[in-house]
């Protein structure tokens, strides 16, 4: 059952369910907390507590201003753990998901039990990319965010997956069609501005999990060969089936991982 709660202005939508330790959920760009529900129908069936929430400007949580920092972002992720009484949990941040939940981790290091990288890195973004994010905005503002949606959402996807995964590619793009204009301008911005997070993670002093995709053309393996040596202080995970969407994509041994992740984080094993 989704809950509301009132946020810098806005309104966050979001969803705590299951028993046991708790995991939060962070969805990515373009996406919204349904993109986690097969995936959390599962985990919970497992004994885990599971919480999600639309990010503001994704889903039915709505925008404030024309920029979201991370920062904003784990504000809002704050906020529900206030109101759910959550004093520690396992954060798992799939892509922009993944920038929340390092910020989450710098100014809420208190409730962080652990934390999950899912097709995220704590690199901020290149001068390229952030052009690319400009011209995203540009695209918007010109109407034409089918355009974006129509290839930002297969290319998650492993090619050879696109077939079996027809349903939820589908899901995914009317759930990036519903997303707001503004909402989608303000978290781009909030993704070009983001800090160089690399130095931060080497301090982290919590569990931390990272998952790449071994066909994801988002984070190459290359990059994912990079990060996994640079953080070698820290777990990495690599999917050798999965495009930049493995908890779909490889979605039972996504959970096989994020499981025995939570019993480490938890201190059950």
């Amino acid at each position: 059952m989704e809950k509301a709660i009132t946020y810098n202005g806005g309104i966050v939508m979001y969803a705590d369910n299951g028993q046991g330790n708790p995991i939060l959920l962070l969805h990515g760009y373009l996406e919204s907390q349904e993109i986690w529900f097969s995936f959390t129908e599962k985990l919970i069936k497992q004994g885990h507590r599971v919480i999600t929430l639309d990010l503001p400007g994704h889903g039915f949580s709505g925008s404030v201003g024309s920029e979201h920092t991370m920062d904003h972002l784990a504000g809002a992720v704050n906020t529900v753990l206030l109101e759910q009484k959550v004093e520690k949990c396992l954060v798992v941040g799939h892509s922009m998901g993944g920038y929340v939940a390092l910020a989450f981790a710098k100014v809420y290091p208190e409730k962080l039990a652990g934390l999950c990288l899912f097709h995220s890195t704590p690199n901020p973004d290149s001068e390229e990319k952030k052009a690319n994010r400009d011209r995203e905005i540009e695209l918007i503002k010109a109407g034409k965010k089918e355009l974006i949606v129509k290839t930002h959402i297969p290319n998650a996807f492993a090619k050879e997956n696109l077939k079996r995964c027809t349903d939820m590619v589908e899901e995914a793009t009317l759930m990036a069609l519903e997303t707001e204009n503004e909402g989608i301008i303000a978290n781009l911005n909030g993704m070009k501005s983001r800090p160089d997070s690399t130095e931060f993670l080497k301090t982290v002093t919590q569990p931390v999990l990272m998952i790449f995709g071994a066909k994801d053309s988002y984070i190459v393996p290359e990059v994912a060969s990079e990060l996994a040596n640079k953080f070698s202080m820290h777990s990495t995970v690599i999917l050798e089936n999965s495009g930049h969407m493995g908890f779909i994509e490889e979605e039972k041994r996504s959970i096989e991982i994020i499981s025995e992740f939570e019993k480490k984080v938890f201190g059950t094993i």
